[in-house]
C-alpha cells in the first residue's frame, strides 16, 4: 500500500514540476506520470547502483555531487523511455531531478508512522 502510494505521490510532483519548469512536458497528463513515476522507480533500483558502481572515482572526487549528475541522467533515461514525458536537455533534467528530490521528501514526510503507542 505504502509503494502505490509513494507512485501516486511522486506522479503528483512531476505534474507540479511539468507545470512550472519550461523544458518538461508531459503530454498525456496524470496517465504520463504515472508511468514516469514508476519507470523513475525501476530505473533507480536498477540502473542507478551500476551507474554509482562505474562512477565511483568521480563521486569520490567531487566529494559525492557527481550523484546530481548521475540523478540528471536517470530523468533523461526516463524521458527516453517515457513516450508523453519530454525533457529538453541535461541542465533541466538536473534542476527538475533536485526540485523531484526535494518534492519528494516532503511529500513522503507525510507517510511516515508514528511509532508512539
Amino acid at each position: 500500500m505504502k509503494l502505490i502510494l509513494r507512485i501516486l505521490l511522486t506522479a503528483i510532483a512531476v505534474v507540479v514540476l511539468a507545470e512550472f519548469l519550461p523544458g518538461i512536458t508531459l503530454t498525456e497528463g496524470y496517465k504520463s506520470a504515472i508511468i514516469v513515476a514508476i519507470v523513475l522507480g525501476i530505473l533507480r533500483v536498477t540502473v542507478k547502483p551500476l551507474l554509482i558502481f562505474f562512477t565511483l572515482p568521480a563521486t569520490i572526487v567531487t566529494l559525492g555531487l557527481f550523484l546530481l549528475v548521475i540523478n540528471a541522467v536517470i530523468i533523461l533515461l526516463a524521458g527516453y523511455f517515457v513516450d508523453g514525458f519530454t525533457v529538453s536537455g541535461f541542465w533541466t533534467a538536473l534542476l527538475f531531478s533536485l526540485l523531484l528530490s526535494i518534492f519528494q521528501s516532503i511529500l513522503y514526510s507525510f507517510l511516515k508512522e508514528s511509532k508512539e503507542k
